[in-house]
């Protein structure tokens, strides 16, 4: 008989020795023995966790209960995206699957993960703000991704100043992680479309002074991007009021006219699609029709001959009826 034998430890168990081992990684030299033990029991106990979290393809609905109740009141998960820089590359992608399932954790119309993250808004902050380093941007990029998934997440990011935070995370990082931001800035704009409309609207003019910064760009991507989020936002039904507002404003004319002649055909294209709800508009301001009317000739000489070589019957429709609106100013 075995007097030795070591009791199986919980959920509960594993869950308070991580979140014990986790300022070890804070307290320790980077490269010393401490910080690689530590770091190995870092590693052991997020397996663990996992394991319990994918049971094999059979998790036990009470373990992962006990599991998720413990995360939550130590705070784990806030804990876990501090110590990010400090993990080893597979701890990272274990923290991110973490996450990944307990966010997915569903209770009947609840979710339990979601509603604790709504009380903790500086787990969501600490998410985005993975963006200014390097080493886990992308990590904390895709558990950003997962969370706006969930509206009542993405509103308070939407709501906060951090969201401000975007332009400089697509402008100032390397190429991928700006493509990420550019990602997780459309999702938090396009998923949860009435709840996004209500914010445009009370909030139009910061959004749109500071959605410039992106349009008006020297980077070529991040141009053509913002410019095709632009369309999909103002063309979208639920954003009409927005859209309205938008296309009647004389300075947003100007803008999409000049960007309709920059020198990179992708960029005109773009263009295109928001100039074209200006001219559409069967009730143009008198501002928006002077300028029309003051360019007709121009404009006529120029969508004449704009991406003739386009094989698409949707554009070429979309040009001819911008050709006779122009006319008949």
């Amino acid at each position: 008989m075995n007097f030795f034998k070591t009791k199986q430890r919980t959920p509960t168990d594993i869950v308070r020795a991580l979140r014990d081992v986790l300022p070890r990684l804070e307290s320790t030299a980077p490269g010393s023995e401490s910080r690689r033990k530590a770091n190995e029991d870092v590693s052991k106990y997020l397996q663990q966790i996992k394991g319990i979290l994918l049971g094999d393809g059979d998790p036990l609905p009470e373990l992962v209960a006990q599991l998720a109740q413990e995360a939550y009141s130590t705070d784990l998960l806030y804990h876990l995206v501090q110590s990010l820089p400090r993990l080893e590359f597979e701890s990272r992608k274990d923290v991110v699957a973490i996450f990944t399932h307990l966010l997915r954790r569903q209770i009947g119309s609840r979710w339990p993960t979601v509603e604790y993250l709504t009380s903790k808004p500086d787990v969501l902050f600490a998410v985005l703000a993975g963006y200014e380093d390097e080493e886990i941007a992308l990590n904390t990029g895709m558990i950003l991704r997962d969370m706006l998934k969930h509206e009542a997440l993405a509103k308070i990011l939407l709501y906060s100043d951090h969201f401000y935070q975007f332009p400089h995370y697509i402008e100032k990082t390397t190429f991928g992680i700006s493509c990420d931001a550019y990602a997780n800035l459309k999702e938090t704009l396009t998923k949860h479309k009435p709840m996004v409309a209500e914010y445009l609207e009370k909030n139009y003019d910061r959004f749109f002074s500071t959605f410039d910064t992106l349009l008006l760009s020297t980077n070529y991507v991040t141009k053509r991007q913002s410019l095709k989020l632009l369309g999909e936002i103002l063309l979208d039904r639920a954003n009409f009021n927005v859209m309205t507002r938008y296309i009647a404003n004389d300075k947003n004319l100007k803008m999409m006219m000049i960007m309709l002649r920059d020198k990179s055909r992708n960029i005109q294209f773009e263009a295109f699609h928001v100039f074209k709800v200006f001219v559409a508009n069967p009730k143009k301001p008198p501002q928006i029709e002077a300028i029309l009317r003051r360019n007709k000739q121009k404009l006529l000489d120029f969508l004449r001959d704009f991406h003739n070589d386009k094989e698409d019957e949707q554009f070429t429709d979309e040009k001819q009826f911008l050709i006779v609106q122009i006319q008949n100013l």
